[in-house]
């Protein structure tokens, strides 16, 4: 079935685009699998048929119009290994897509990724040879490289909901603060991510499993139209200009071969000027540890952890908001000798990074 997917993650933004994106390009779903929005989910199921249905939690499937319901991690996995679909797009939100990229590469799957943490948990034990990037920083490197030698790849990033705030102002910022993103509406924690630079944290170590390089690095771009840009050795500097839309990199890891306009054009005069600007680490403390990340990757797995809990501790209110970071470097600084030695390693870990927060706090 080379002209069908599985769906990790539907109900997302992603997931939304990825169903417009299959939809045009006719592709058949043979599988959905999405977390609490089950009204959504039965929308997506009416339309478009699935053989397969994935939920998070086993009390709401009752409430799910489809025969044939998979619960939880263990579920997605079977899911993976019964469809026949060549494809798997993982837009699946933090640890959970970690597993089922690798139930897809053992499998032999063509994998869309858009779930970055699992590069940054385990981009060492995961063989990037069938994954396509979906996160339009990694798909504007993939569009720009060619064979002239390189200096250095850079991503940009937007600087989050904080980016114009003043730093004493944003010590007691609030949950619903770091929601408001300046330029889009994405999930929770991605935009939570994006206002301590998390995620474009996590964006650098995927970057460096995807183009097997360390000489990476990302800069703030207020109006999140210049994506990636390319530096060669000769002097010269390259840049991916488009519209804050999925659909593009989801067009292009679906169909390699894009032919037609999937986006209207950048108009250059209504863009107006760009601007760029340093990530600093005054108003960004998980920067700090950038350089010495990406010289040991393998310590993803203890930023990723450490990041989803600090994330749950201030959506109760159970910490302010630089004390996320405090608690990523802590967590950063505690486990700095640990490393895994196989995917079981990695499961270990994670706990036990989590096990430490949890008794701390």
């Amino acid at each position: 079935m080379n002209n069908s997917i599985v769906l990790l993650g539907s109900t997302g933004s992603i997931g939304v685009n990825t169903l417009l994106i299959a939809s045009k390009y006719t592709y058949k779903v043979e599988a959905l699998v999405a977390g609490d929005n089950i009204e959504l989910l039965n929308k997506q199921i009416e339309i478009y048929k699935p053989k397969f249905v994935g939920i998070r939690d086993e009390k709401k499937a009752y409430l799910v119009n489809h025969n044939d319901i998979y619960i939880g991690n263990n579920g997605i996995e079977e899911i993976i290994e019964k469809s026949q679909s060549k494809t798997v797009v993982n837009a699946l939100v933090g640890y959970a897509g970690v597993l089922p990229t690798i139930k897809a590469i053992k499998m032999d799957k063509k994998i869309a990724l858009a779930n970055k943490e699992s590069l940054v948990v385990a981009g060492e034990f995961i063989d990037t040879t069938n994954i396509t990037p979906i996160d339009s920083e990694h798909f504007g490197l993939w569009y720009l490289l060619d064979k002239k030698p390189l200096k250095k790849l850079i991503i940009t990033a937007s600087g989050g909901a904080f980016r114009d705030w003043d730093i004493d102002k944003m010590k007691d910022a609030k949950f619903s603060d770091a929601l408001k993103h300046p330029n889009w509406s994405m999930g929770n924690k991605i935009t939570i991510d994006s206002a301590t630079m998390t995620n474009k944290l996590f964006e650098l170590l995927e970057a460096k499993w995807l183009f097997n390089s360390r000489n990476i690095d990302a800069i703030i771009e207020k109006k999140s139209i210049i994506h990636a840009l390319v530096e060669f050795k000769d002097g010269s500097t390259t840049a991916h200009f488009a519209g804050v839309d999925m659909k593009l990199p989801i067009a292009y890891a679906l169909n390699q071969k894009v032919e037609d306009e999937i986006l209207a054009h950048i108009d250059l005069l209504k863009m107006g000027a760009i601007e760029f600007k340093e990530i600093e680490e005054e108003r960004y403390p998980i920067w700090q540890i950038k350089d010495d990340i990406l010289a040991n990757p393998h310590l993803g797995v203890v930023v990723n952890a450490s990041n989803e809990e600090a994330i749950k501790l201030f959506s109760q209110e159970k910490c302010k908001f630089f004390e996320m970071s405090d608690i990523i470097l802590d967590c950063y600084q505690k486990f700095d000798k640990i490393k895994a030695n196989n995917i079981e390693d990695i499961i270990l870990i994670d706990k036990e990074v989590r096990e430490y927060i949890r008794l701390d706090k």
